[in-house]
């Protein structure tokens, strides 16, 4: 049987004048569990410390946010914030993309590769078993902001969840697909990628596993998710957008792995 969606309050402060959203306070968590951790890694390595952490996590939060919010608009709604531009600025809503924002991400390690002279693989590494733990906060936001919900799924199934439309007031069951995403980008992810540094894989593994293994948990989710209204199927009645950008995150992935143990072997990234 269904369960019931529970109609989260998406503001955790009303001040009046302003509104703190539990959106928002997701990637607080996010970024601020990362940064806790980064630090403690830090610690007992070579390359970095206190300072190139916290600049690090700023240039990251930075490159995230922006590049999150303008993939959004340019993959998925582009017409609609040509009309009404200003509401590209208005991220409490949500629409963030996260291939965007892994694009966002690249060029900010870029920009403080060069102000360190820190090898662009050697701060993918560090970062990577990192980043699964805003995904999951960032999808845990999603789920309170009641987005991005998944198909329609039958009343008796024990996955799926009762929801109203807040336009039309009409009873539905759909998958909560942002559930699903956090458990498998987010904390499946996060143990793996931890686990596997363990192993002290060399410089660029890392980085490839990541994008590798975010890839086939999207693009396996994408089967329960409902595509964007405004895109809906791209082919053959079930290929999505969200494959489409998986499909060549899978592919640099594998590569970049198989790449980094035949020409890094024996270096690691911390």
């Amino acid at each position: 049987m269904a369960l019931d969606y529970p109609r989260l309050d998406p503001v955790a402060l009303d001040l009046g004048v302003f509104q703190v959203r539990w959106y928002g306070l997701m990637y607080l968590i996010g970024l601020g569990g990362g940064w806790l951790i980064a630090r403690w890694r830090a610690r007992a390595s070579h390359i970095w410390d206190a300072e190139r952490v916290d600049d690090l996590l700023f240039y990251v939060a930075f490159g995230v946010i922006l590049g999150g919010r303008l993939g959004y608009v340019l993959f998925y709604n582009l017409p609609h914030y040509l009309q009404h531009p200003l509401e590209i600025f208005e991220v409490w809503h949500g629409g963030m993309s996260f291939h965007g924002g892994l694009l966002g991400v690249i060029v900010a390690i870029w920009l403080f590769q060069r102000k360190y002279r820190i090898p662009l693989l050697v701060i993918g590494d560090f970062i990577a078993p990192l980043v699964p733990l805003g995904l999951l906060a960032g999808r845990i936001g999603n789920f309170i902001n009641g987005e991005l919900w998944g198909r329609v799924a039958s009343l008796d199934s024990p996955l799926a969840m009762r929801i109203v439309d807040p336009l039309t007031q009409e009873v539905m069951v759909r998958y909560p697909t942002q559930l699903l995403e956090a458990l498998l980008e987010g904390l499946v992810l996060f143990v793996a990628l931890n686990l596997y540094a363990r192993f002290r894989p060399p410089v660029g593994a890392l980085s490839g596993a990541f994008l590798a293994g975010y890839g086939l948990f999207r693009f396996i989710v994408e089967f329960w998710r409902s595509p964007d209204p405004q895109l809906g199927y791209l082919a053959w009645g079930w290929l999505t957008m969200g494959q489409v950008l998986s499909t060549p995150m899978i592919l640099a992935g594998i590569a970049l792995m198989a790449w980094a143990y035949a020409r890094n072997r024996g270096q690691f990234a911390w």
